[in-house]
């Protein structure tokens, strides 16, 4: 018989699980030129914080949740910060509204060599 699985509570501050091992170099890929992700990305770097509408109106696109995966896999260490968001008919809605902290956008900066990256 199997044990049933239990939660386990996070043990530092904010939900963050303690490491004993430093983090990882922050070495991110550039998306393409022109894509959504480098679009997304520029709203970022400029100190935006976005969600799904800010991200429609400026591309037409509703797929922001999938370019910031794009982003993480990319290694941008993009935040999200869930936002209750309730209708009629979902009372417990949630939207996400994503940033870039800026010491990314400037240490990025910084690696690339790059007075902007939008445009």
């Amino acid at each position: 018989m199997k044990k049933p699985l239990t939660a386990v509570q996070p043990s530092a501050p904010g939900g963050e699980q303690l490491s004993f091992l430093p983090p990882p170099p922050f070495c991110p890929a550039w998306p393409k030129r022109n894509t959504l992700a480098d679009t997304a990305l520029g709203l970022l770097m400029d100190g935006r914080m976005i969600d799904h509408p800010d991200f429609q109106d400026v591309t037409a696109s509703w797929r922001l949740g999938a370019v910031v995966f794009t982003l993480r896999a990319l290694g941008w260490p993009v935040e999200t910060i869930d936002i209750p968001a309730p209708t009629e008919q979902s009372p417990d809605r949630v939207i996400a509204l994503y940033h870039l902290p800026g010491k990314y956008t400037a240490q990025a900066l910084a690696m690339n060599g790059r007075a902007s990256h939008a445009g």
